[in-house]
């Protein structure tokens, strides 16, 4: 694996701090207060070209590699991560989804609006009963005539009020994986209902929201892939995907890193800056080596996409680390702001409740650790 970034991607990695700096950072508190971005950031983001990386040229993307991607992630994730959030989920999840298994038209249909960042696309994956058991899902679709009709609820779907289309995930057959199919819905259909999810601990920025369908009726061409393929398509999806929260949480230990030293140098206690006492340089010199521990681990991750190599054991290992040193580093970050970390007026404690999450979602640490062990012993201990 060659560690270098090539001029291409430190350009996009430079245009993107610039553009987050102007228009995400300040506003960063107030949008976490509102509970809400200010959505207008969502198209210009698509300008620069965030929601684009990863998908072609032909669809309106840049056609870029995993490993840019990655780099933007970061930056989002140093910034906002709810901004993060909004970005993976539809380009990532949705737009990935539909890029590896979309027919012809669908792709022409859905992909270039993702890759403007003017249509959003949120997963329709976890239910009330189950998230780290998605085979078990109740959500169903019924096949009637010409169409399909989809009765069920979702839970936590990032982008959920948003969205312009949801990937849903719905039994058309018998219990099991196998039973399960994968539907590009329109969340203007009739009987899509969506109520955002209030009150969270960290990512407030993002909407977050359950969803539920009432006899929504789509039409048989709105099936991602075959019948029975549903579950294949969310596990390939979310492999990726967590890359893209890998690399988020590097964005979060780089952000706490950033904030501190700055903060630590200019601070004094006892006559002298706090970062001259060996016990603050010990906290900073931990958050330092998760920043590049986990940098590495998440660019290993996308390099091996980018190669076309089995890359699933290296994303849950990545995930694992980096969701886990962001919380590690933001708890750090607060110790070395004292008082100061507990208020909003300074990122740390925000840095610390947008990365509480990443542990959970998207496979959660124990998951992950089940995946990494599972691979290296050859015994599945999900049975």
């Amino acid at each position: 694996m060659d560690l270098s970034l090539d001029e291409q991607q430190r350009s996009f990695q430079a245009l993107a701090r610039d553009f987050l700096d102007r228009e995400a950072v300040p506003h960063r508190i107030a949008w976490d207060r509102a509970e809400s971005i200010d959505t207008a950031i969502i198209p210009a983001m698509g300008e620069i070209g965030f929601f684009g990386l990863t998908i072609p040229e032909a669809y309106g993307g840049l056609g870029s590699d995993y490993v840019t991607y990655c780099l933007g992630l970061e930056e989002l994730g140093r910034a906002d991560s709810s901004l993060r959030g909004v970005v993976s989920v539809s380009a990532g999840l949705v737009g990935g989804s539909i890029l590896g298994y979309g027919t012809e038209e669908q792709k022409q249909r859905w992909l270039p609006g993702i890759a403007a960042g003017t249509t959003l696309g949120c997963f329709g994956l976890t239910e009330p009963g189950n998230g780290s058991d998605p085979a078990t899902l109740t959500t169903k679709a019924v096949r009637d005539g010409d169409d399909y009709v989809l009765d069920g609820q979702k839970i936590f779907i990032t982008n959920g009020s948003w969205a312009d289309v949801c990937l849903v995930f719905a039994r058309t057959g018998g219990p099991g994986a196998k039973g399960i199919s994968a539907f590009l819905v329109p969340t203007d259909t009739e009987g899509f209902e969506r109520r955002e999810v209030k009150g969270k601990l960290g990512l407030r920025g993002q909407a977050t929201s359950e969803i539920f369908l009432t006899g929504v009726r789509v039409p048989a061409d709105a099936l991602l892939g075959e019948e029975g393929q549903g579950f294949r398509v969310a596990m390939q999806t979310l492999d990726k995907g967590r890359v893209s929260v890998a690399a988020g949480c590097v964005g979060i230990v780089q952000g706490c890193l950033e904030s501190v030293v700055d903060y630590t140098t200019q601070r004094e206690q006892f006559g002298k800056p706090i970062a001259s006492y060996q016990l603050i340089q010990d906290m900073i010199a931990e958050i330092s080596v998760d920043a590049d521990a986990s940098r590495l681990l998440a660019w290993r991750a996308a390099d091996l996409i980018d190669r076309g190599e089995p890359f699933g054991v290296a994303a849950s290992t990545a995930k694992y680390f980096a969701s886990e040193a962001a919380v590690r580093s933001a708890n750090r970050a607060i110790q070395c702001f004292g008082g100061y970390g507990y208020i909003d007026e300074y990122p740390a404690q925000k840095y610390l409740r947008d990365a509480r999450v990443m542990t959970l979602y998207e496979g959660t640490s124990q998951i992950q650790k089940l995946l990494i062990g599972r691979a290296r012993t050859g015994i599945n201990a999900f049975v």
